[in-house]
């Protein structure tokens, strides 16, 4: 398909040749190759779970509601660093925050993430992905 094809939803001479229905192939390919928008949001999620720092946020605000203080321990990080992860969870929906006085509190927004990234964790072996 050349670029030409490609925007005006004409299709590639091959796909002609191989079926002998292509629109209908072509349909079907489409549809298998699932929403656009919702591959977008998808890729997005796995961006912002793609940094080990934040994978470790998380899991330190699994079990409840951390300050920034409480989150730079867990982690060994400095304040900075931290904030700049927290930032990039909050963007993307997976933490949100509350202030009290001049403190700020962070807490996962929807626990059910940890399902997704715990199907994760059990394609890592542990001793190797502590070496």
């Amino acid at each position: 398909m050349t670029e030409s094809t490609a925007s005006t939803g004409e299709l590639p001479d091959s796909l002609t040749r191989l079926y002998d229905d292509p629109e209908a192939e072509a349909a079907a390919l489409r549809e298998r190759a699932g929403n656009a928008a919702v591959a977008d949001r998808v890729s997005s999620l796995c961006a912002a779970l793609s940094n080990p720092l934040r994978l470790r946020l998380l899991w330190a605000l699994r079990d409840g509601e951390c300050c920034v203080c409480e989150l730079q321990t867990a982690v060994e990080a400095p304040q900075s660093t931290v904030a700049t992860q927290l930032k990039c969870l909050t963007d993307a929906g997976l933490v949100t925050t509350r202030k009290e006085g001049k403190w700020s509190y962070y807490s996962v927004a929807d626990t059910e993430i940890f399902e997704l990234i715990d199907h994760a964790t059990e394609f890592v072996d542990p001793v190797e992905a502590t070496e």
